[in-house]
């Protein structure tokens, strides 16, 4: 039996114990969110080299935590609400497919990244889409994701306030005044209106982009945190510089980070990394 983390007070665990029971290949253990990484790593030393992540990004973030770089191979069980690991891996979004994907005998290895020793899997920002991220937070509980997530955008483009950060890689050392530095696991879009987006097939990589100056800027900072909802320069897409790494630096005066559409508190500086092909995840057959 697989070892299933499923979290108890989803909003849709009924349905997802349903279709586990269904797929019978399962063995459900409800965790916390905070607790699924040490879960899964108390899975493994008892023997398994198969678990499941149920739930979205963050949950299969923290799984994946617990085991990117060893043999232990990862099925994702999409029960979020944008699920983008999933859909940028090909894997089921329906429920009942996404459990029959525990059978499956394929493997792929997928990249991840590190922030300061953290794992993501989609994204990280400093600036305006960590401000946006903290204000959508403290409206979610009275007004629900949608609404929280439009007010949180309204106040977040008031009150955009650009920032000075110093970027650096193995062979570039550049300072910018900017409202926001994205780094997407994969390349990415550079044109509106899918900016941030993953390319579909592109390139393994971190890349980097950072929005400058003031101004019109400050929509294309919005146009970044609307994706995220997850050296050597690449095409100058206006306002946004561009950059297409394995490694880089980014110091700043603030500890806020977002990742993978969570907010925590990093110190500065930040050292991102990319660990190509360390992440054995489990597709359709």
């Amino acid at each position: 039996m697989i070892p299933a983390f499923v979290n108890p007070a989803a909003g849709n665990v009924d349905a997802v114990d349903q279709a586990l029971n269904k797929a019978g290949c399962y063995d459900v253990r409800p965790v916390t969110p905070d607790a699924v990484t040490q879960a899964v790593r108390e899975a493994v030393a008892e023997g398994a080299t198969r678990v499941a992540a149920v739930g979205g990004d963050g949950t299969v973030s923290a799984a994946a935590a617990a085991i990117a770089g060893t043999d232990v191979e990862l099925v994702v069980i999409p029960a979020g609400t944008f699920n983008h690991f999933a859909r940028d891996h090909g894997i089921p979004t329906e429920l009942d497919a996404a459990c029959a994907v525990g059978r499956s005998s394929r493997i792929e290895c997928a990249d991840v990244a590190f922030v300061n020793g953290r794992l993501f899997l989609n994204t990280s920002s400093v600036g305006v889409y960590a401000n946006f991220l903290r204000v959508r937070d403290r409206w979610e509980p009275r007004l629900g994701y949608w609404s929280a997530s439009a007010i949180a955008a309204g106040r977040t483009l008031v009150r955009v306030q650009p920032f000075n950060v110093h970027f650096g890689t193995d062979h570039l050392e550049r300072t910018y005044e900017t409202p926001l530095v994205f780094v997407g696991l994969g390349e990415r879009e550079l044109k509106l209106p899918a900016l941030g987006g993953r390319v579909a097939g592109g390139r393994s990589g971190l890349h980097v982009m950072i929005v400058r100056g003031r101004g019109r800027a400050r929509l294309l900072a919005l146009a970044f945190a609307a994706a995220a909802r997850g050296t050597r320069a690449l095409t100058r897409t206006p306002h946004v510089d561009a950059y297409l790494v394995s490694r880089c630096r980014i110091e700043q005066r603030h500890s806020t980070v977002a990742v993978d559409g969570e907010i925590v508190s990093i110190d500065s500086p930040l050292d991102y990394e990319l660990h190509a092909r360390a992440l054995r995840l489990v597709v359709a057959g």
